[in-house]
Protein backbone atom coordinates (compact mmCIF):
# COMPACT_ATOMS: atom_id res chain seq x y z
CA UNK A 1 0.00 0.00 0.00
CA UNK A 2 1.51 3.28 -0.95
CA UNK A 3 0.72 6.50 1.30
CA UNK A 4 -0.11 9.84 -0.03
CA UNK A 5 0.06 12.96 1.32
CA UNK A 6 -1.61 15.42 -0.53
CA UNK A 7 -0.23 19.43 0.53
CA UNK A 8 -1.85 22.77 -0.44
CA UNK A 9 1.00 25.24 -1.43
CA UNK A 10 1.33 27.80 1.53
CA UNK A 11 -0.75 30.65 1.96
CA UNK A 12 0.36 32.74 -1.49
CA UNK A 13 -0.73 36.52 -2.99
CA UNK A 14 -3.88 35.38 -4.62
CA UNK A 15 -4.90 34.09 -1.08
CA UNK A 16 -3.91 37.72 0.72
CA UNK A 17 -4.83 39.82 -2.38
CA UNK A 18 -8.10 38.04 -2.96
CA UNK A 19 -7.17 37.69 -7.02
CA UNK A 20 -7.49 34.47 -9.21
CA UNK A 21 -4.23 32.88 -9.59
CA UNK A 22 -5.01 29.04 -11.19
CA UNK A 23 -2.39 28.99 -13.64
CA UNK A 24 -1.08 32.40 -12.83
CA UNK A 25 2.30 31.95 -11.39
CA UNK A 26 2.26 33.79 -8.08
CA UNK A 27 4.89 33.95 -4.79
CA UNK A 28 4.21 33.01 -1.03
CA UNK A 29 3.34 35.75 1.17
CA UNK A 30 5.74 36.27 4.54
CA UNK A 31 2.84 34.69 6.41
CA UNK A 32 3.04 31.66 3.79
CA UNK A 33 6.60 30.92 4.81
CA UNK A 34 5.89 30.96 8.57
CA UNK A 35 3.29 27.67 7.27
CA UNK A 36 6.32 25.96 5.68
CA UNK A 37 8.32 26.46 8.16
CA UNK A 38 5.13 24.66 10.44
CA UNK A 39 4.48 22.04 7.71
CA UNK A 40 8.76 21.08 8.11
CA UNK A 41 7.91 20.71 11.91
CA UNK A 42 5.12 18.54 11.08
CA UNK A 43 6.57 16.26 8.60
CA UNK A 44 10.36 16.41 10.86
CA UNK A 45 9.68 12.67 11.98
CA UNK A 46 8.24 11.03 8.94
CA UNK A 47 9.65 9.47 6.54
CA UNK A 48 8.84 10.37 3.03
CA UNK A 49 10.10 8.53 -0.04
CA UNK A 50 9.65 11.12 -2.91
CA UNK A 51 8.27 14.72 -3.21
CA UNK A 52 6.28 16.05 -6.51
CA UNK A 53 4.62 19.52 -6.60
CA UNK A 54 3.02 21.50 -9.53
CA UNK A 55 5.68 23.16 -11.52
CA UNK A 56 4.54 26.54 -10.34
CA UNK A 57 6.38 28.65 -8.26
CA UNK A 58 4.14 28.44 -4.74
CA UNK A 59 3.94 24.65 -4.82
CA UNK A 60 7.69 23.91 -5.67
CA UNK A 61 8.26 26.39 -2.51
CA UNK A 62 6.19 24.97 -0.34
CA UNK A 63 7.94 21.69 -1.58
CA UNK A 64 11.23 23.11 0.26
CA UNK A 65 9.50 22.14 3.74
CA UNK A 66 10.02 18.26 3.09
CA UNK A 67 12.54 18.73 0.65
CA UNK A 68 15.50 20.08 2.22
CA UNK A 69 14.99 18.91 5.54
CA UNK A 70 15.43 15.38 4.17
CA UNK A 71 17.34 16.15 1.10
CA UNK A 72 14.70 15.16 -1.41
CA UNK A 73 14.35 15.73 -5.28
CA UNK A 74 11.61 17.10 -6.34
CA UNK A 75 9.48 16.13 -9.07
CA UNK A 76 7.34 18.31 -11.09
CA UNK A 77 4.05 17.91 -13.17
CA UNK A 78 2.17 20.55 -14.84
CA UNK A 79 -0.82 18.25 -13.98
CA UNK A 80 -0.56 18.80 -10.29
CA UNK A 81 -1.36 22.52 -10.81
CA UNK A 82 -4.84 24.58 -10.10
CA UNK A 83 -7.58 24.33 -11.99
CA UNK A 84 -6.82 26.58 -14.88
CA UNK A 85 -9.21 29.96 -14.52
CA UNK A 86 -8.84 31.22 -18.33
CA UNK A 87 -9.82 34.28 -18.26
CA UNK A 88 -10.20 35.39 -14.64
CA UNK A 89 -6.16 34.45 -14.00
CA UNK A 90 -5.10 37.44 -11.99
CA UNK A 91 -8.73 39.58 -12.01
CA UNK A 92 -9.48 40.57 -8.72
CA UNK A 93 -12.56 38.18 -7.09
CA UNK A 94 -14.64 41.98 -6.98
CA UNK A 95 -14.25 42.31 -10.60
CA UNK A 96 -15.25 38.60 -11.92
CA UNK A 97 -18.26 38.75 -9.11
CA UNK A 98 -19.38 41.82 -10.44
CA UNK A 99 -19.16 42.03 -14.28
CA UNK A 100 -19.04 38.01 -14.74
CA UNK A 101 -21.93 37.67 -12.15
CA UNK A 102 -23.66 34.90 -13.90
CA UNK A 103 -20.47 32.73 -14.40
CA UNK A 104 -19.04 33.55 -11.12
CA UNK A 105 -22.42 32.33 -9.50
CA UNK A 106 -21.89 29.14 -11.53
CA UNK A 107 -18.38 28.44 -9.79
CA UNK A 108 -19.08 29.62 -6.29
CA UNK A 109 -22.02 26.91 -6.09
CA UNK A 110 -19.55 24.36 -8.41
CA UNK A 111 -22.16 24.01 -11.10
CA UNK A 112 -20.80 21.31 -14.08
CA UNK A 113 -21.94 24.36 -17.02
CA UNK A 114 -18.96 26.59 -15.68
CA UNK A 115 -16.61 26.69 -17.77
CA UNK A 116 -14.70 30.34 -18.60
CA UNK A 117 -13.31 31.01 -21.79
CA UNK A 118 -9.67 29.77 -22.20
CA UNK A 119 -9.76 27.96 -19.15
CA UNK A 120 -10.76 24.45 -17.54
CA UNK A 121 -14.05 22.75 -16.26
CA UNK A 122 -14.09 21.10 -13.11
CA UNK A 123 -15.09 18.16 -14.60
CA UNK A 124 -11.78 18.47 -16.97
CA UNK A 125 -9.53 19.49 -13.62
CA UNK A 126 -10.95 16.04 -11.76
CA UNK A 127 -9.84 13.62 -14.83
CA UNK A 128 -6.46 15.52 -14.58
CA UNK A 129 -5.68 15.04 -11.26
CA UNK A 130 -7.18 11.44 -10.37
CA UNK A 131 -4.63 9.92 -13.32
CA UNK A 132 -1.78 11.84 -12.44
CA UNK A 133 -2.18 10.84 -8.28
CA UNK A 134 -2.64 7.37 -9.66
CA UNK A 135 0.43 7.10 -11.75
CA UNK A 136 2.43 8.87 -9.20
CA UNK A 137 1.16 6.07 -6.29
CA UNK A 138 1.77 3.54 -9.61
CA UNK A 139 5.57 4.68 -9.32
CA UNK A 140 5.93 3.93 -5.61
CA UNK A 141 4.33 0.67 -4.62
CA UNK A 142 4.63 0.88 -0.85
CA UNK A 143 5.92 3.32 0.12
CA UNK A 144 5.37 7.08 1.06
CA UNK A 145 5.00 10.25 -1.09
CA UNK A 146 4.19 13.96 -0.82
CA UNK A 147 2.73 15.42 -3.12
CA UNK A 148 2.16 19.53 -3.05
CA UNK A 149 -0.83 20.81 -5.20
CA UNK A 150 -3.48 23.62 -4.60
CA UNK A 151 -6.52 23.98 -3.22
CA UNK A 152 -9.67 23.83 -5.70
CA UNK A 153 -7.26 20.70 -7.17
CA UNK A 154 -7.56 18.78 -3.93
CA UNK A 155 -11.12 19.32 -3.70
CA UNK A 156 -11.81 17.32 -6.62
CA UNK A 157 -9.44 14.89 -6.35
CA UNK A 158 -11.43 14.56 -3.08
CA UNK A 159 -14.44 14.26 -4.41
CA UNK A 160 -13.65 12.17 -7.69
CA UNK A 161 -12.43 9.64 -4.25
CA UNK A 162 -15.51 9.87 -2.65
CA UNK A 163 -17.58 9.43 -5.71
CA UNK A 164 -18.99 13.07 -5.48
CA UNK A 165 -20.96 14.53 -8.56
CA UNK A 166 -19.28 18.23 -8.94
CA UNK A 167 -22.58 19.96 -7.55
CA UNK A 168 -21.80 18.22 -4.36
CA UNK A 169 -18.42 19.42 -3.31
CA UNK A 170 -19.21 22.56 -1.73
CA UNK A 171 -20.06 20.06 1.10
CA UNK A 172 -16.24 19.11 1.47
CA UNK A 173 -15.25 22.61 2.40
CA UNK A 174 -12.20 24.59 2.28
CA UNK A 175 -8.63 23.54 2.68
CA UNK A 176 -6.53 25.79 4.95
CA UNK A 177 -2.94 26.98 2.98
CA UNK A 178 -0.69 24.01 3.91
CA UNK A 179 -3.83 21.40 4.80
CA UNK A 180 -2.59 18.17 4.42
CA UNK A 181 -4.96 15.47 3.24
CA UNK A 182 -3.80 11.41 3.47
CA UNK A 183 -4.50 8.92 0.79
CA UNK A 184 -4.08 5.73 1.20
CA UNK A 185 -3.35 3.56 -2.61
CA UNK A 186 -3.43 -0.15 -3.32
CA UNK A 187 -4.16 -1.80 -6.69
CA UNK A 188 -5.09 1.66 -8.23
CA UNK A 189 -7.96 1.84 -5.59
CA UNK A 190 -7.88 5.29 -3.26
CA UNK A 191 -8.79 5.63 0.51
CA UNK A 192 -9.00 9.23 1.99
CA UNK A 193 -7.55 8.26 5.66
CA UNK A 194 -7.93 12.14 6.61
CA UNK A 195 -8.44 15.19 4.87
CA UNK A 196 -7.94 19.07 5.53
CA UNK A 197 -5.95 18.71 8.54
CA UNK A 198 -4.07 22.21 9.50
CA UNK A 199 -3.29 21.12 13.47
CA UNK A 200 0.55 22.11 12.96
CA UNK A 201 -0.97 25.51 11.86
CA UNK A 202 -1.33 28.36 14.95
CA UNK A 203 -4.26 30.45 14.95
CA UNK A 204 -2.02 33.50 13.97
CA UNK A 205 -0.90 32.03 10.94
CA UNK A 206 -3.81 29.92 9.40
CA UNK A 207 -4.68 31.38 6.59
CA UNK A 208 -8.86 30.35 7.08
CA UNK A 209 -8.53 31.95 11.17
CA UNK A 210 -7.20 34.98 9.68
CA UNK A 211 -9.70 35.55 6.99
CA UNK A 212 -13.04 36.35 7.73
CA UNK A 213 -14.60 35.93 3.99
CA UNK A 214 -15.09 32.41 4.51
CA UNK A 215 -16.64 32.31 8.10
CA UNK A 216 -19.95 34.14 7.73
CA UNK A 217 -21.09 34.76 4.26
CA UNK A 218 -24.09 36.99 5.56
CA UNK A 219 -21.41 39.23 7.32
CA UNK A 220 -21.20 42.73 5.78
CA UNK A 221 -17.60 42.24 5.53
CA UNK A 222 -16.86 38.99 4.86
CA UNK A 223 -16.78 39.01 1.00
CA UNK A 224 -14.95 42.49 0.94
CA UNK A 225 -13.23 41.41 -1.99
CA UNK A 226 -12.49 44.78 -4.49
CA UNK A 227 -12.59 46.02 -8.30
CA UNK A 228 -10.18 48.16 -9.53
CA UNK A 229 -11.32 51.09 -11.99
CA UNK A 230 -9.10 54.05 -13.26
CA UNK A 231 -8.91 57.26 -11.90
CA UNK A 232 -12.11 59.51 -12.79
CA UNK A 233 -12.98 63.19 -12.79
CA UNK A 234 -15.59 62.79 -10.60
CA UNK A 235 -13.56 61.38 -7.41
CA UNK A 236 -11.61 65.11 -6.94
CA UNK A 237 -12.87 65.19 -3.69
CA UNK A 238 -12.49 61.39 -2.52
CA UNK A 239 -8.89 61.47 -3.98
CA UNK A 240 -7.76 64.56 -2.26
CA UNK A 241 -9.23 63.87 1.01
CA UNK A 242 -7.17 60.54 1.19
CA UNK A 243 -4.51 62.36 -0.01
CA UNK A 244 -3.68 65.67 2.41
CA UNK A 245 -3.80 63.15 5.18
CA UNK A 246 -0.81 60.85 3.28
CA UNK A 247 0.97 63.96 2.54
CA UNK A 248 0.29 65.67 5.87
CA UNK A 249 1.72 62.30 7.41
CA UNK A 250 5.01 62.60 5.20
CA UNK A 251 5.65 66.13 5.23
CA UNK A 252 3.52 67.86 7.84
CA UNK A 253 1.52 70.61 7.25
CA UNK A 254 2.62 72.61 4.11
CA UNK A 255 0.96 76.20 3.22
CA UNK A 256 1.84 75.36 -0.56
CA UNK A 257 0.51 71.84 -0.49
CA UNK A 258 -2.30 71.65 -3.10
CA UNK A 259 -4.11 68.19 -3.20
CA UNK A 260 -5.94 69.58 -5.99
CA UNK A 261 -2.94 69.91 -7.99
CA UNK A 262 -2.07 66.43 -7.07
CA UNK A 263 -5.26 65.13 -8.49
CA UNK A 264 -5.05 66.75 -11.80
CA UNK A 265 -1.47 65.41 -12.61
CA UNK A 266 -2.36 61.92 -11.61
CA UNK A 267 -5.59 62.06 -13.39
CA UNK A 268 -3.89 63.68 -16.83
CA UNK A 269 -1.69 61.19 -16.11
CA UNK A 270 -4.18 58.08 -16.11
CA UNK A 271 -6.10 59.40 -19.02
CA UNK A 272 -2.66 58.59 -21.02
CA UNK A 273 -2.33 55.15 -19.25
CA UNK A 274 -4.98 54.03 -17.26
CA UNK A 275 -2.85 51.85 -15.09
CA UNK A 276 -1.17 54.87 -13.34
CA UNK A 277 -4.32 55.67 -10.54
CA UNK A 278 -6.58 53.48 -9.58
CA UNK A 279 -9.73 53.37 -7.44
CA UNK A 280 -10.10 50.70 -5.23
CA UNK A 281 -14.50 49.95 -5.22
CA UNK A 282 -16.12 47.48 -2.89
CA UNK A 283 -19.47 47.22 -4.90
CA UNK A 284 -19.95 50.67 -5.94
CA UNK A 285 -17.90 52.46 -3.12
CA UNK A 286 -14.77 54.02 -3.51
CA UNK A 287 -12.88 52.88 -0.99
CA UNK A 288 -9.08 53.32 -1.88
CA UNK A 289 -6.85 55.00 -4.33
CA UNK A 290 -3.48 53.61 -5.22
CA UNK A 291 -1.41 55.82 -7.26
CA UNK A 292 1.81 54.44 -8.78
CA UNK A 293 5.02 55.80 -10.96
CA UNK A 294 5.19 54.03 -14.21
CA UNK A 295 8.62 54.99 -15.32
CA UNK A 296 10.58 55.89 -11.66
CA UNK A 297 13.84 53.34 -10.64
CA UNK A 298 12.60 51.57 -14.04
CA UNK A 299 15.75 51.12 -14.89
CA UNK A 300 16.60 49.50 -11.32
CA UNK A 301 13.79 46.78 -12.29
CA UNK A 302 11.62 48.48 -9.51
CA UNK A 303 8.16 50.10 -9.84
CA UNK A 304 7.24 52.84 -7.61
CA UNK A 305 4.07 53.52 -5.23
CA UNK A 306 3.55 57.32 -5.73
CA UNK A 307 0.45 56.49 -2.80
CA UNK A 308 -1.79 53.82 -1.45
CA UNK A 309 -4.40 54.73 0.89
CA UNK A 310 -8.01 53.46 2.31
CA UNK A 311 -10.55 55.32 3.40
CA UNK A 312 -11.03 55.71 7.27
CA UNK A 313 -13.80 53.45 6.94
CA UNK A 314 -12.07 50.84 5.66
CA UNK A 315 -9.14 50.46 7.63
CA UNK A 316 -8.55 47.54 10.13
CA UNK A 317 -10.20 45.23 8.27
CA UNK A 318 -7.15 43.15 6.48
CA UNK A 319 -8.35 44.93 3.22
CA UNK A 320 -5.38 47.01 2.74
CA UNK A 321 -3.13 44.11 0.84
CA UNK A 322 -5.14 44.27 -1.86
CA UNK A 323 -3.90 47.77 -2.73
CA UNK A 324 -0.39 45.99 -2.71
CA UNK A 325 -1.87 43.55 -4.87
CA UNK A 326 -2.93 45.63 -7.57
CA UNK A 327 0.32 47.47 -7.69
CA UNK A 328 2.20 43.68 -7.41
CA UNK A 329 -0.09 43.12 -10.66
CA UNK A 330 0.69 45.70 -12.73
CA UNK A 331 4.01 46.13 -11.96
CA UNK A 332 4.87 42.19 -12.34
CA UNK A 333 3.11 42.61 -15.74
CA UNK A 334 5.76 45.66 -16.72
CA UNK A 335 8.32 43.20 -15.99
CA UNK A 336 9.47 45.07 -12.86
CA UNK A 337 10.94 42.63 -10.02
CA UNK A 338 10.79 45.17 -6.72
CA UNK A 339 8.24 47.82 -5.39
CA UNK A 340 9.30 50.31 -3.91
CA UNK A 341 7.97 53.45 -1.97
CA UNK A 342 8.35 56.64 0.85
CA UNK A 343 7.12 55.91 4.41
CA UNK A 344 7.73 57.90 7.30
CA UNK A 345 9.82 56.74 10.10
CA UNK A 346 7.19 57.97 12.38
CA UNK A 347 4.29 56.57 11.17
CA UNK A 348 4.18 53.14 13.32
CA UNK A 349 0.80 51.45 11.62
CA UNK A 350 2.61 52.02 8.16
CA UNK A 351 5.76 50.56 9.41
CA UNK A 352 4.13 47.90 10.65
CA UNK A 353 2.01 47.28 7.32
CA UNK A 354 4.81 47.37 5.09
CA UNK A 355 7.05 45.31 6.91
CA UNK A 356 4.66 42.64 8.03
CA UNK A 357 4.08 42.45 3.68
CA UNK A 358 7.95 42.00 3.08
CA UNK A 359 9.66 45.54 2.43
CA UNK A 360 12.47 46.58 4.01
CA UNK A 361 14.30 49.69 4.43
CA UNK A 362 16.94 50.20 1.89
CA UNK A 363 18.06 53.71 2.38
CA UNK A 364 16.75 57.17 3.43
CA UNK A 365 15.15 60.39 1.30
CA UNK A 366 14.97 64.04 2.99
CA UNK A 367 11.47 65.25 3.58
CA UNK A 368 10.35 68.20 5.27
CA UNK A 369 9.95 66.85 8.60
CA UNK A 370 13.70 64.94 8.01
CA UNK A 371 14.33 62.12 6.72
CA UNK A 372 11.93 59.40 4.93
CA UNK A 373 12.60 55.79 4.99
CA UNK A 374 12.85 54.76 1.18
CA UNK A 375 11.29 50.95 1.39
CA UNK A 376 11.62 48.00 -0.51
CA UNK A 377 9.72 44.48 -1.28
CA UNK A 378 10.93 41.95 -3.89
CA UNK A 379 8.50 40.41 -5.98
CA UNK A 380 10.57 38.16 -8.50
CA UNK A 381 10.77 34.50 -8.50
CA UNK A 382 14.06 34.44 -6.90
CA UNK A 383 14.84 31.73 -4.09
CA UNK A 384 14.77 32.94 -0.65
CA UNK A 385 16.43 31.08 2.17
CA UNK A 386 13.49 29.27 4.48
CA UNK A 387 14.21 29.61 8.23
CA UNK A 388 12.75 26.02 9.29
CA UNK A 389 13.20 27.50 13.09
CA UNK A 390 10.57 30.06 12.92
CA UNK A 391 8.11 28.06 14.92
Amino acid sequence: MTTLYIIRHAEAEGNLYRRIHGWYNSLITENGYRQIAALAGRFRDVAIDAAYSSDLFRTQTTARAVCEPKGLPLYTRADLREISMGVWEDHTWGEVAKFDAAQYALYSHCDPRWKNRDGESRQEARGRILVAVRDIAARHPGQTVAVFSHGDIIRCLQAEVDGLPVEAMPGLGHCDNTGVTCLKAEDGRLEIAFRNDNAHLSEGISTLARQRWWKDQKNAVADANFWFRPLEKGDEAFFCALHRGTWTGLYGEESGYDAAAFFQDALERTGVDPRWASVAMLGDRPAGVVELHLTLNRQEGAGHIRFLALAPEFRKRGLAPQLLGQAVSIFRGLGREKLDLLCAPGNGPAQRFYVRHGFRKIGERPGHLGPLDQMEKDISYRVRPIHFDEI
